[in-house]
């Protein structure tokens, strides 16, 4: 069992104190945390496992990887592809036209160029919801990263019945594997491409496996109008009335909710995934992110997918999250560092029900990261470390990723990805896809 002791750093715990221990340790056994410490601790410790290495963290900082609780990691393939549009428009007229020509080897090889991007900026979680998720859960057990993973449905056009098969075998075969590091759900794409009847089969299906759902909710106004002209409804009153949020359910998005709406999402335990990047980028709005907080919502941050991000930096997302929301209030105290760190943290673990992880704690699993603080220029002083690392630290600052205690990045260097050959082969993959849905249109 390998064994590591990270010592001499400013450990920002995010534990249920908040505390941060300046000089403190951790030790690290297996896939889990085995003692946190602060400086006096650290000092005096000698009871490290023999032949732990020794990580020196001094004049760093130590805090848990992030959490990307909404995505769709394959859609690096079209990042810029498809940018300056309207959620529909961006939707019909340019990406599902082109996910139509996608293959098995594209999502994978796209997922696993996500991951590159995802562990450079401090990601050691990740939840997703595509197709080809085989592939998916394929990149996550080869990479090393952590993956919350569902196959999204549509519950319209052909044989719907077949995507809730292919969902209960996915479940079935990878909810697990990957040292654990694979957990899986259900993933209704959204009240708009799922009538009631499909959400009913798929709430059947989630009795049956007893595992979360996944699904985009309130995005936008248009969908608001639709439900409410179709269902008089609004998107959250027409899945509680279907009885979905019986079961654990993480929403994406839920940038169109009324107060009413919020206290159905408070009462019925609902997570949601606020993503402030892709919503400003698709102009679909700005979630009520404060008033969900107040009301007790369990909120973790995602990037969404790149292609209408068009990045996976979670400390990008942060920063939103903080900022934006004081200039909607106009109140400076509106999210503050602490809470912003806290929806990729703690928060981000929470929504999507992982509760072992997200905190540096002492039985907690082993997902870090180390970033560089002393000596930084845009780092210094020093004066607060969650302030720094919310408002101006940077992908460029990442030392060391660590996952389940394994180390998957440390020095720009990957232990377990050939990042070079992963950049080829998934230019090569967007241009013959590009190539394959050209023919299609022409056909």
């Amino acid at each position: 069992m390998k064994a590591y002791l990270i010592k001499n750093g400013t450990l920002i715990t995010m534990d249920p104190k908040r505390r941060v221990l300046p000089g403190g340790a951790i030790l690290v056994e297996g896939q889990r945390i085995k003692k946190v410490l602060n400086r006096e601790e650290a000092d005096s410790f000698s009871s490290a496992k023999p032949g732990a290495e020794i990580i020196d963290a001094r004049g760093k900082l130590v805090l848990p990887g992030f959490v990307n609780a909404h995505g769709h990691a394959a859609m690096t393939l079209f990042r810029s592809y498809a940018d300056d549009l309207p959620l529909m428009e961006w939707l019909e007229k340019r990406i599902w036209p082109l996910e139509e020509s996608l293959e098995p080897e594209d999502v994978y090889w796209g997922t696993l160029l996500s991951i590159l991007e995802m562990l450079k900026s401090g990601t050691t979680t990740f939840a997703d919801m595509y197709f080809f998720m085989d592939e998916v859960a394929r990149a996550v057990e080869e990479s090393g990263i952590r993956g919350v993973l569902c196959r999204g449905m549509v519950g319209t056009g052909d044989n719907p019945g077949k995507r809730l098969k292919e969902s209960e075998e996915f479940c079935r075969q990878w909810h697990g594997q990957g040292d654990g590091r694979i957990t899986t759900t259900l993933g209704p794409h959204a009240p708009y491409t799922c009538p009631p009847a499909f959400l009913e089969e798929v709430l059947g299906l989630q009795k049956k496996l007893d595992v979360p759902l996944q699904i985009h909710l309130a995005e936008t106004e248009w969908e608001n109008s639709y439900c409410r002209e179709t269902y008089s409804m609004s998107p959250v009153e027409l899945v509680d009335s279907l009885n979905l949020f019986s079961a654990p359910t993480l929403a994406a998005h839920c940038v169109h909710v009324s107060p009413g709406d919020i206290e159905i999402l408070a009462a019925q335990k609902v997570r949601v995934a606020h993503n402030p990047g892709s919503n400003l980028k698709l102009a679909s709005g700005i979630a009520p992110l404060p008033r969900m907080l107040e009301a007790g919502v369990v909120v973790g941050l995602g990037t969404d997918g790149a292609s209408s991000n068009n990045n996976l930096d979670m400390l990008e997302e942060i920063r939103l999250a903080a900022l934006i929301h004081k200039g909607v209030s106009k109140d400076s105290r509106a999210v503050p560092a602490s809470t912003a760190l806290e929806l990729a943290t703690c928060g981000g673990a929470a929504a999507v029900f992982l509760e072992d992880t997200g905190s540096l704690e002492e039985g907690k699993l082993a997902d870090l990261v180390i970033f560089k603080y002393q000596g930084v220029p845009h780092l210094t002083p020093n004066h607060n470390p969650v302030a720094d690392i919310v408002y101006a630290a940077g992908p460029r600052d990442v030392d060391l990723v660590m996952v389940n205690g394994a180390v998957l990045l440390a020095k720009e260097q990957f232990s377990r990805l050939d990042e070079e050959r992963i950049l080829f082969e998934t230019k090569k993959r967007t241009a013959a896809l590009l190539s394959r849905a050209a023919g299609k249109a022409k056909a």
